[in-house]
């Protein structure tokens, strides 16, 4: 996707920017999403949320990290998770 950025747009402001900037962008949304949820404040949760995302695949795609590959993460962790069950039931 990178290979079509379009002149001008925030997206492409971030991948000229490199490495630092997005990651400085994922860590301020972050903190704007403990501030608006530790508020309660649902919409604003909500705006920060999808700002965080947005910010987070602009790394995954910096990264060449595919969601493939954070879903096979997620699955090797349900997989570890049912052993961890098991072995409290166990004791």
């Amino acid at each position: 996707m990178k290979e079509t950025l379009p002149e001008g747009s925030y997206t492409t402001y971030l991948f000229e920017k490199g490495l630092d900037k997005i990651l400085k962008k994922v860590g301020e949304e972050s903190t704007e999403v403990i501030i608006a949820g530790k508020a309660e404040d649902r919409p604003e949760t909500v705006y920060e949320i999808a700002d965080l995302a947005y910010h987070v695949m602009v790394l995954m795609v910096q990264l060449g990290i595919d969601v493939d590959d954070i879903r096979k993460e997620l699955a090797k962790r349900h997989i570890i998770d049912q052993k961890v069950k098991q072995e409290k039931m166990t004791k």
